[in-house]
């Protein structure tokens, strides 16, 4: 063995025994032939019990851990621990032949994401009630004689204010817990398939607004790292906002594609567009431009500052380019990780 191969081999036995995730490895057959000590903690055994063993006889009462064996092509699955914790196992084949499977510990994360969801419906019912009142109270107000056009205009304006309130008090939260550097999964991504949910998820309102997507995705996409669900609002996002403000029986492009340093994801409408001097403004908390049609379209003005929050949280970038009055164009990029 030449010196490099002992110093690289040196390199992998140490990052193999020094990280936190649990790695386990088996060869063909299925037989387990090695496990870190991370991998040993977290399901509380023992290399010396394991090795040599099917993941069967090994974690036989760990159904979801047998499956990540079991099962052929890169698969992805929560995975329960001892003590009540709870992994995320991350398995895939190797040109050789061996499964390797990783486990990463997301007990703490799961709790913090559910202590989120926690606040944000207490906040949401606390708050929303008191807003539902200064609507209804409006309501009122003209069932209890004549208003002149002024008084009018400005009943019209309490109604719009507190339907806006209530309808953006969830993605307020939602918006504080990111940018108090909450953590966020990072596992890798196929952004393929957020792109496909994302499409499935507007196809409905597109059809509704006559408006054709078109999705251009390159194959294969470079892998990313990342909270899938956190960037599939990015995409879903840019894409709602497209179809919203696109003009009738016109197409939403959508196009992915990447190299060996970065992934590129474009999404492009026919509509409205965006004055110039707006465009800087856009991603502003709560920015709405000043054109008619998006003062009487429903949002509250946090979708585009929640979703660039969410790529530089993830190292990447995002902007937009526009012609008013023909349409405009929101591209983001991330890094691309190399497995």
């Amino acid at each position: 063995m030449t010196e490099h191969a002992i110093s690289q081999a040196q390199t992998y036995d140490f990052l193999f025994r020094s990280t936190s995730d649990g790695v386990i490895i088996a060869n063909k057959d299925g037989i387990i032939e090695q496990l870190n000590p991370a991998a040993a903690s977290m399901l509380g055994v023992t290399l010396e019990g394991t090795r040599g063993k099917t993941a069967r006889h090994a974690f036989g009462t760990n159904a979801s851990l047998v499956n990540l064996f079991t099962r052929t092509g890169e698969q992805s699955l929560d995975i329960r621990l001892p003590r009540r914790r709870l992994a995320v196992g991350i398995a895939n084949t190797l040109e050789d032949g061996k499964r390797v499977v990783i486990l990463h510990d997301v007990t703490e994360s799961r709790e913090l994401e559910n202590r989120r969801e926690s606040l944000i419906k207490a906040l949401v019912h606390d708050l929303r009630n008191p807003i539902s009142a200064v609507g209804g109270f409006a309501d009122l107000v003209e069932k209890f004689g004549d208003l002149n056009e002024q008084q009018t205009k400005f009943l019209t304006r309490i109604r719009q204010t507190s339907t806006k309130l209530y309808d953006m008090l969830g993605t307020m939260v939602d918006l504080a817990w990111i940018e108090a550097g909450m953590p966020l999964e990072h596992r890798p991504i196929q952004l393929r398939d957020l792109i496909n949910q994302a499409v499935d998820q507007v196809t409905h309102l597109a059809h509704e607004r006559k408006i054709v997507i078109a999705v251009s995705v390159q194959n294969p996409m470079p892998t990313v790292m990342g909270d899938p669900k956190r960037l599939q609002f990015v995409l879903y996002s840019l894409l709602h906002n497209a179809v919203m403000y696109s003009f009738p029986e016109q197409t939403v492009a959508i196009h992915g594609w990447g190299d060996t340093h970065e992934v590129y994801c474009s999404v492009a409408d026919r509509g409205i567009g965006i004055s110039d001097d707006e465009l800087e403004l856009i991603f502003d908390r709560m920015y709405r431009s000043r054109a008619e049609v998006v003062r009487n379209t429903n949002g509250g003005g946090l979708g585009l500052t929640i979703a660039k929050t969410i790529i530089k949280r993830h190292g990447g970038d995002i902007w937009a380019s526009s012609n008013f009055g023909e349409g405009s164009t929101f591209t983001f990029l991330l890094p691309v990780v190399q497995l």
